[in-house]
């Protein structure tokens, strides 16, 4: 009786985990600079991401949080939680006489569990290529996105250092790139997307992880240099196209098509942009100490910390209330010319966008604006070009995009809007693994 007992309960355990479960492996593609057309519109050379749209699950666009930057939203989608939750606010931190460039790089800046703390915990493995936020984190197989800060930007001899186990950098390029040197992994050649793409897939084939996620940047930066449109944002996505298509084939090669769900995703559209303002001009011109005034260092009390699309006011002393009103009016005097190419951001509406809980207010840009950092030159308002992202994100062109492709996912499903923060519940229902993403939703229906 007791026999009979005990294998009931291994047999309902068993098969819960089987029934519950609709993929054994998740693959995570993000296309930094991913917009819905680039999969919706054949006039773009992306016929494996045209494919899987057509034989999976699609968003017509992706809502992203506030401001619509890299590193913000890929931890959006790894924890199911908006940037005022997980804490990584920005791509870089506010530091105004500092060497400016440090990066959110280290994964215990997450305030929130992660996909990867939930897979550990449910006895799985992960893997991840160039990921945003992911130095030091509790991925099995992890070759972490990082560079050498101050000075030179070098990146593979940190990578190297910080991807573990030791020697997988190493170990992967022998067996999928050969020998990588600086210029391999530069952005400005596509073939970085293309050896990310071949690193990751050597991975999946060898060590089969329950979940690996990639980040291709490509696309992005040439979103910047020519903006929306362009030849060589078109031969971006071409490219971060075949490098999909890369990753799908080793998933073939290592025999696990029909046990694989793929999801492609972005962090945030683009903005082509024409005109740059630089509001720490407005600060410096009524009386505020700013970065280039000499032996102001210890005298500031508010700047704006800018983001492409969007400007946070940074206090010396949170609590400066009476700063914080002075810098209204300065807003509020501007030229009614100026004052119409921006909206004012107040604390409320920071809290409902999720945006990062210690400033008092932010600037959203509109569309065709861009905000610099910088104090220096006698107008606040300057020409630009090419395109930029960071706005917030209420408006169609800074949505981005996803595709859920493979099994679990039915096909023909369209979900008219969705989230960043939605994307680690899909992951979880595919694995029925156990996670709480605080800010995301769940869809049944997209599942079979």
């Amino acid at each position: 009786m007791i026999k009979k007992i005990i294998f009931g309960a291994v047999f309902l355990l068993a098969g819960n985990y089987i029934f519950g479960q609709k993929a054994k492996y998740v693959i995570i593609i993000s296309i930094d600079g991913l917009r819905p057309e680039f999969y919706k519109d054949p006039a773009w050379n992306a016929v494996n991401l045209h494919h899987m749209k057509n034989e999976g699950v699609y968003a017509e666009g992706v809502q992203g949080v506030f401001p619509s930057v890299t590193y913000p939203s890929h931890t959006t989608m790894i924890t199911g939680a908006l940037p005022i939750r997980h804490g990584i606010h920005y791509n870089t931190y506010f530091e105004p006489w500092d060497t400016a460039g440090r990066w959110y790089w280290k994964t215990s800046e997450i305030k929130v569990p992660t996909l990867w703390d939930a897979a550990k915990q449910a006895g799985l493995t992960t893997a991840a290529v160039h990921w945003p936020v992911s130095v030091g984190a509790p991925i099995t197989y992890n070759i972490p996105e990082f560079w050498s800060w101050p000075g030179k930007k070098e990146l593979l001899g940190v990578i190297s250092e910080n991807s573990t186990p030791k020697g997988l950098f190493e170990e992967a390029q022998k067996n999928a790139t050969g020998t990588l040197n600086e210029v391999d992994y530069n952005g400005d050649y596509l073939s970085a997307d293309e050896n990310m793409a071949r690193l990751a897939g050597y991975i999946f084939k060898q060590y089969k992880p329950n979940i690996l996620a990639v980040h291709l940047a490509n696309t992005d930066h040439f979103e910047h240099e020519e903006g929306r449109d362009g030849l060589k944002v078109r031969l971006a996505v071409a490219s971060a196209d075949r490098a999909v298509r890369t990753i799908i084939e080793s998933v073939n090669k290592a025999g696990l098509t029909d046990s694989t769900a793929i999801l492609i995703v972005g962090d945030h559209g683009f903005v082509d942009i024409h005109t740059s303002l630089r509001p720490n001009i407005w600060l410096r011109d009524n009386g505020f100490a700013t970065p280039s005034q000499p032996g102001s260092k210890d005298k500031w009390k508010a700047l704006f910390h800018t983001t492409g699309g969007s400007a946070f006011l940074q206090l010396k002393d949170k609590n400066d209330k009476a700063t914080v009103q002075q810098v209204r009016t300065i807003l509020k005097n501007l030229p009614d010319a100026q004052k119409k190419m921006f909206r004012v951001i107040e604390r409320a509406e920071l809290d409902s966008i999720g945006a990062d809980p210690d400033v008092p207010l932010a600037l959203a840009a509109s569309e065709g604006f861009s905000f610099s950092a910088s104090d220096k030159g006698k107008t606040p308002v300057n020409a630009a070009k090419g395109g930029t992202h960071g706005y917030f994100p209420d408006f169609k062109n800074i949505q981005t995009g996803f595709i859920g492709y493979g099994p679990g996912f039915k096909k023909g499903v369209v979900i008219p809007v969705m989230g960043l923060q939605d994307i680690a519940p899909i992951v979880t229902q595919l694995l029925n693994i156990k996670f709480n993403a605080p800010d995301g939703i769940y869809y049944p229906g997209i599942f079979k």
